[in-house]
């Protein structure tokens, strides 16, 4: 048993308000500059109370604290997504408690991994409390379904010259460089040698080398020529109400609406992304029941890239899938994904055979829960002489870093979502953020079609060209581009992560061993 005082109570109120503090320097807030107070501060508790003998049972707490006052604070708008049907109105105040305090168990993790296996001097422990974060997080995102949003390197989200980086590190060495940098100034607090402030100053540099090679990174960019496509890419953004679900919503009317707003041109190729699961009760196949609302608008230098539901017969069950379908102006199926990394709860029900019979079901569609796809591959679309191959996203799987594709060959990202489910909250602004990061790592201009949330054209550095933004409807186009040389992260992925891992542990051995020596 740990016996708590009266100490204990100020320690641990003070753990979970860093961790709600630290929520403050992620979008759309961006206050970068706490972070070099909150990572420090937590680092050295943590270091600090490695002298007192403390229980490895209350380190753990001690990182749970610190985690479920982070997620507790820019994780909140999930339980918006219950709102919508009231049967799931009993979850929210679970919800609300339940998602922080899971996702804190890696932080508790940390620092029991800090507290077990602590190393011998000050500088070692803040090299090693930056390796174990940076692992955890990795894991954070890839273990069960991986939920790998709102790491510390969002921070950054709007300093694009900084960001330029991850086309060769990625996302989760840019993390694993941001946690050591915001815990830097703790070793000019404990220093004792001067090599001791040049390491604390070496990640402050670290941060002026990004920038340079940002702005040569975007000088050279700039300087490309301009290619026109074969191709206009429109992207569509709206702004309708999420209550179509349980309204019964004519779908007549909703498509009305998204040929409205996509206003068409015959005489231009063009290709029309619509936003994810705007026709919940339609079926893929179904769509073409609708051709004669088409037929006014669109002809045969139309394409249409749509988010239905799609349904398969294997095994002797009907499986059913979120897809991402390419239509011609007939309304004729030419491609289609279906989703990989779907969503806990609102696109599947985990131990759905068991929370069925308490009346639980999957949010976002009115079958049983949707099955995972197989594959992702690059679709290709051809029209006479005209190509272009796109890597097709749906919802969140675009915060996956280094998980998109194997193949680097193809033109453009597409990435439709509906966001309504987050209502007015911080949460679509985040999930943006989260695919500007993708563009910058891949090298690859991003299209973003959204419902209730933003629409936007994105380029390889990062840099919004066109936006439609939240709340409001209309489109966003993508004409020309620039094309760069593949980036190392395209090539690499997070093997380059590994790498850094490598190096981390080499330095803290090193050091070990100076300070023996």
């Amino acid at each position: 048993m740990i016996k708590l005082n009266k100490k204990f109570y100020i320690e641990f109120i003070f753990l979970v308000i860093l961790g709600m503090v630290t929520s403050l320097s992620l979008p759309p807030f961006n206050y970068l500059i706490i972070n070099f107070l909150t990572f420090s501060c937590f680092f050295l508790f943590l270091f600090k109370k490695t002298h007192e003998h403390k229980t490895k049972k209350l380190f753990f707490i001690y990182g749970w604290l610190f985690g479920f006052g982070y997620f507790a604070t820019n994780l909140y708008w999930i339980s918006i997504s219950l709102t919508f049907d009231q049967s799931f109105n009993f979850l929210i105040p679970l919800t609300i408690i339940l998602i922080p305090s899971f996702l804190a168990l890696f932080y508790g993790s940390i620092s029991l991994i800090f507290i077990i296996l602590k190393p011998k001097n000050f500088l070692s422990s803040f090299l090693f409390f930056s390796l174990i974060f940076g692992l955890i997080e990795f894991i954070r995102g890839s273990i069960l379904t991986g939920f790998p949003w709102n790491l510390i390197a969002y921070s950054f989200s709007n300093q694009l010259e900084i960001l330029s980086i991850t086309s060769k590190i990625g996302t989760y060495g840019f993390n694993l460089f941001c946690i050591s940098l915001f815990t830097s100034p703790a070793i000019f607090i404990l220093r004792k040698k001067r090599i001791d402030i040049f390491l604390s100053l070496f990640f402050l540099i670290n941060v002026i080398f990004f920038y340079t090679h940002g702005l040569y990174y975007k000088k050279k960019f700039i300087e490309a020529a301009k290619v026109d496509n074969d191709f206009k890419v429109r992207v569509i953004g709206s702004n309708i109400p999420l209550e179509r679900f349980y309204s019964n919503v004519e779908p007549e009317s909703i498509i009305e609406d998204l040929i409205e707003i996509s206003n068409p041109n015959v005489s231009e190729k063009t290709i029309f992304v619509w936003p994810e699961g705007m026709f919940p009760d339609i079926l893929q196949e179904d769509i073409i029941q609708y051709r004669k609302l088409f037929e006014k608008k669109f002809n045969e230098n139309h394409f249409i890239i749509i988010g239905t539901n799609s349904q398969s017969a294997r095994s002797g069950s009907q499986d059913y899938f979120n897809s991402f379908s390419v239509y011609d102006n007939k309304l004729e199926l030419l491609s289609t994904y279906n989703k990989i990394n779907l969503v806990p709860f609102g696109e599947f029900l985990p131990f759905e055979n068991i929370l069925r019979r308490i009346g639980l079901k999957s949010l976002t569609n009115n079958y049983q829960s949707f099955t995972g796809g197989d594959s992702r591959e690059i679709i290709e679309i051809k029209y006479k002489n005209s190509s272009i191959r796109i890597l097709p996203l749906i919802c969140y799987e675009i915060i996956y870093s280094g998980k998109l594709f194997d193949d680097s060959n193809f033109d453009l990202i597409i990435n439709i979502s509906e966001d309504g489910w987050f209502g007015q909250s911080i949460g679509p602004k985040q999930h943006f953020v989260h695919s500007v990061f993708r563009a910058i790592e891949s090298g690859k201009y991003l299209v973003r079609s959204a419902n209730n949330g933003v629409a936007a054209v994105v380029n390889p550095l990062g840099y919004i060209e066109q936006s439609v933004e939240f709340g409001q409807s209309g489109y966003v186009e993508l004409e020309q581009t620039k094309k760069i040389q593949p980036t190392i992260f395209s090539k690499y992925g997070n093997k380059i992560f590994g790498l850094l891992i490598l190096l981390y542990i080499f330095l803290i051995f090193s050091f070990n061993k100076f300070r023996n020596e």
